[in-house]
């Protein structure tokens, strides 16, 4: 099953994932803030942790000394019981027993602490992992994101290239058909009326010979040769418009000066052609290719530059080809579309074809000239 998506389609396609693109960007970058925030609220705990650490650690050794020391007391007083009142064997062993308690909470307190130290520092590594693999991510997407919009314009203009060489390829099935009709009919009108006409001839012959005087057959036959002669004429005429056979025998210059001849003869339009460089034949490909690259040129101009002169130049150079079709018509606008553009287009494809430069210089009321440069070894 094949999916046929519309222009409109495609661009909210592509619009969508660009918009996704973005957001997903945005939004890796205010989680990576956010994370940036939490690492500075947690740096700032763990200087405070590390100073209580120290703190507690300072203050147990304080405290673990003077419960050594009233530890000693306690059991000089155990020693020497008869010595000491009950109030102050008491006092003393309460003192020693308040003494251990607050270094047992006191320990166990810094034994938190280093925990939550500890753990701090854990979580501070792995945010600083976080946020560099946040700030890549982000670089890279902001990277992704460029890549992506200078892909999606060159996508848009492939699409765009894509639906000109759709329209191309359906204006050229369209004139393959009137070519085929204008064919059809200028042999039903040319020689095909022409041979009807030379068989009843021949008939009006055949009668004459039997029943008429030896100057009404020289008649009659000079009028069938009359008629064949122009029947050949007009088959030449068709087979020339849709392949020189001089292209083939003479090569492309020649064939070019007769183009030219029977432009000026049936168009009434002024055709200069000049030739640059030595006149030789050229390779096969090359002659058609230019040929038809002059013909549809100056057929252009023909039908839509209200012209009065048309100039061809062929340059034959010792590294390329330049052919350049220049006329004073009225120009056009190389942006808007018409029946013209799609010949343009299927003059760019021929002359890429051959790895070339096509050029036109145009515009409304400033005649247009077209350049064709081909690569072209001569040997």
């Amino acid at each position: 099953m094949t999916i046929r998506l519309s222009s409109q389609a495609i661009d909210n396609i592509v619009e969508n994932v660009m918009q996704m693109v973005n957001q997903s960007k945005d939004e890796v970058f205010e989680m990576t803030e956010e994370g940036r925030k939490e690492y500075e609220y947690l740096s700032g705990e763990l200087e405070s942790t590390k100073k209580k650490v120290k703190e507690y650690i300072k203050n147990g050794d304080q405290l673990e000394n003077e419960v050594k020391n009233h530890r000693k007391k306690l059991a000089a007083v155990s020693r020497d019981f008869m010595k000491y009142s009950e109030e102050e064997v008491r006092k003393v062993y309460e003192k020693t027993h308040d003494l251990q308690t607050k270094l047992v909470i006191m320990r166990e307190e810094e034994k938190l602490l280093r925990k939550r130290r500890d753990e701090i520092e854990l979580r501070l590594t792995n945010l600083t992992h976080i946020l560099q693999r946040g700030e890549e991510l982000t670089a890279k997407m902001t990277v992704i994101f460029n890549f992506m919009m200078d892909d999606m314009k060159q996508v848009n203009e492939m699409i765009e290239d894509a639906r000109e060489k759709q329209e191309f390829g359906l204006k050229i099935i369209e004139a393959q058909e009137e070519e085929r009709k204008k064919l059809s009919r200028e042999i039903h009108d040319g020689p095909a009326q022409m041979l009807a006409n030379v068989l009843l001839r021949s008939d009006i012959l055949d009668y004459v010979i039997k029943k008429g005087s030896p100057e009404e057959v020289s008649k009659e036959i000079k009028s069938l040769r009359k008629n064949v002669r122009a029947s050949l004429q007009e088959v030449r005429r068709i087979i020339y418009d849709l392949r020189p056979m001089a292209l083939d025998d003479l090569g492309l210059i020649p064939t070019i000066r007769k183009y030219v001849d029977r432009l000026t003869e049936y168009h009434n339009i002024h055709v200069d052609f000049i030739v640059f460089g030595k006149e030789k034949r050229l390779d096969s490909k090359y002659e058609v290719a230019l040929f038809r690259l002059m013909q549809e040129a100056a057929q252009n101009v023909i039908k839509h530059s209200e012209a009065t002169t048309i100039k061809v130049k062929l340059e034959i150079l010792k590294d390329r080809l330049n052919l350049i079709v220049a006329d004073n018509g009225k120009g056009f606008n190389p942006e808007e579309k018409s029946d013209n553009s799609f010949g343009l287009i299927g003059m760019k494809e021929r002359v890429e074809m051959l790895d070339g430069k096509l050029e036109i210089v145009t515009g409304e009321g400033k005649g247009t000239t077209v350049t064709i440069n081909v690569p072209y070894s001569l040997t």
